[in-house]
């Protein structure tokens, strides 16, 4: 599990690009509910299959949160293969981010 937001953001087409099973967190380090969530983030990556995980950092005017519509902190979208197959707005249980991390390994 990455414990940092990234500054720098990669581009939609790089996301887009991205092979296999990808989990991309959008918040911010000041975020109180973002911090709430990364216990539950981690517990349900610690049980889960191998995974890349992108933690951005998500602002006005930056693209790639623009690019998802994200509005609201924390958020989770779950790629495989560059394309969106779940999402999470504000997770507050291990159970929810473990069903989707689940769904996100088996097969298309």
């Amino acid at each position: 599990m990455n414990t940092n937001y990234a500054s720098t953001e990669p581009s939609r087409a790089e996301v887009d690009g991205l092979p296999g099973p990808t989990l991309v967190e959008f918040g911010a380090p000041w975020c109180g509910i973002c911090k709430a969530a990364q216990p539950l983030i981690a517990q349900a990556l610690d049980g889960a299959k191998p995974l890349r995980h992108l933690k951005i950092e998500d602002g006005s005017g930056r693209p790639l949160g623009r690019s998802y519509g994200i509005k609201l902190w924390p958020t989770l979208i779950f790629l495989r293969d560059g394309q969106e197959v779940g999402r999470l707005v504000r997770p507050t249980s291990v159970d929810a981010i473990s069903d989707e991390l689940t769904r996100l390994a088996q097969p298309a």
